[in-house]
């Protein structure tokens, strides 16, 4: 490694610290993570032949521009993705769509409310990504439990079956999604040998959690959680419900359909929700006030920009680890350690996906292991099936580890430290029992 590349690293592990330290510096982690990708990528900029082709003289300053710009055009889909989904399920809880929904997961046992989130968070990841499941079982949080220390316990199983529940599925995580456009898994394949260990590593964590949680809930109202207020009629709100959390749903379908990224789909959901309750709201007349502050201009106003700018600087940072190859030193280095055995190698993959973005690691992985025609690399072999799983749910051993950690710990005001100390060894118990799991359904099932 030379002094360079070194360098660089040096300032990625600082920043890092700095961030997992908010609560103690009292520096937004914003604005840690804006200065650590101007640092890496500066520092880049000293020698960038060394990692760039074509880097050199006169093409020095064009080739940079190429590659931060093909991986900040990857890293502004995200952002996008991020915008729009705040956006659509905040104007849906704002305009009383979820209110049913509330009525439905309501109860009074703490304990009782904790295992419906779970599963409900579980299984709608497996259809949503998990980054717009973890916004959506949050605004629904924010209207059941008041308690902000439950809360965070709640927000925190959130996280940990959104990531879960995205393992299992070929279009729940990024991933996966990255895995099964290769072919190295199938739908089918994924599904079948990846839902047992992904229950598994939600159901441990949500047992060990309720022990957290005592009594009953408290609402404002006695005859159940109170409502949002609405100026729409019972049939405009679920019209709304639908079109949001329907067309969050269909974003997926829309992409098999039409190639284009995923942030095209929350666009135009977006656009048409944006329409229909502006349609609705001209037929009710001009809005005064209170309504004028739930319509989607004013909506998109209150949007969380540190969370968005932390986003941009943790992924930039990121990219720049990837570009100078760092990421698959990483991985050969692992290859080498261990010997080839891929529980070890996964599952060593899945606690650094924790620490840096998941899916530079697993496009890594893809790099250095080319698919094979039979054995462990072939299509749903054992290592690309652990890789899903591990890549997916191990994000959950840190809040910055996944996008719906990320997302959760924005909106929640979760800081890293209190998530490291009540939380970490929860998830890893279940991570490490949904590995076990997995090799006793290799062993004595497929």
């Amino acid at each position: 490694m030379s002094t360079l590349t070194l360098s660089i690293v040096v300032v990625f592990v600082f920043g890092y610290l700095c961030i997992a330290l908010e609560s103690l510096t009292k520096v937004n982690k914003a604005a840690v993570a804006l200065l650590m990708f101007v640092a890496c990528w500066t520092l880049f900029m000293i020698d960038p032949g060394s990692y760039v082709a074509g880097a050199v003289g006169e093409n020095t300053a064009s080739a940079v521009s190429e590659v931060m710009e093909r991986h900040l055009g990857s890293t502004s889909t995200t952002l996008f993705f991020l915008m729009g989904a705040m956006t659509i399920v905040e104007l849906v809880d704002q305009n009383g769509g979820f209110n049913f929904v509330r009525d439905i997961i309501a109860v009074r046992s703490k304990k009782a409310l904790l295992w419906r989130i779970a599963f409900i968070t579980f299984f709608l990841s497996a259809i949503l990504d998990n980054m717009t499941t973890a916004i959506v079982m949050v605004m629904i949080l924010r209207k059941l439990v008041s308690n902000h220390n439950d809360r965070i316990i709640y927000a925190s199983l959130v996280i940990i079956a959104a990531n879960a529940g995205g393992a299992f599925s070929p279009i729940g995580d990024v991933t996966t999604i990255m895995l099964w456009n290769k072919s190295l898994i199938t739908a089918g394949g994924v599904i079948k040998e990846l839902f047992l260990p992904s229950v598994i590593s939600m159901v441990v964590p949500a047992l060990l959690l309720q022990t957290f949680l005592k009594g009953e809930l408290k609402y404002k109202d006695e005859g159940g959680v109170a409502a949002v207020q609405s100026d729409f009629s019972d049939r405009q709100r679920k019209a709304v419900f639908v079109l949001g959390v329907g067309g969050l749903i269909f974003v997926p379908i829309f992409k098999s359909i039409t190639h284009l990224p995923p942030f095209v789909g929350i666009l135009l959901v977006l656009g048409v929700l944006w329409l229909v309750t502006e349609i609705f709201y001209r037929r009710q007349g001009e809005c005064e006030n209170e309504s004028a502050q739930k319509r989607i201009l004013n909506i998109l106003r209150r949007i969380d920009m540190g969370t968005i700018l932390f986003f941009l600087g943790i992924l930039m940072a990121v990219a720049c680890l990837e570009v100078i190859g760092v990421l698959a030193m990483a991985g050969d280095g692992l290859n080498v350690a261990f010997d080839g055995n891929h529980y070890i190698i996964t599952g060593i993959i899945g606690v650094m996906s924790s620490i840096v973005d998941n899916v530079p690691l697993v496009a890594g992985c893809m790099g250095m292991y080319p698919m094979a025609e039979a054995g462990d690399f072939a299509q749903d072999g054992i290592f690309w099936q652990l890789l899903a799983y591990c890549a997916g749910v191990g994000g959950s051993m840190l809040i910055i580890g996944s996008a719906a950690g990320v997302v959760v710990m924005g909106l929640e005001k979760i800081t890293f430290i209190w998530y490291m100390k009540r939380i970490s060894l929860v998830a890893f118990a279940g991570y490490l029992a949904g590995i076990v799991a997995y090799w006793l359904e290799r062993t004595f099932l497929f």
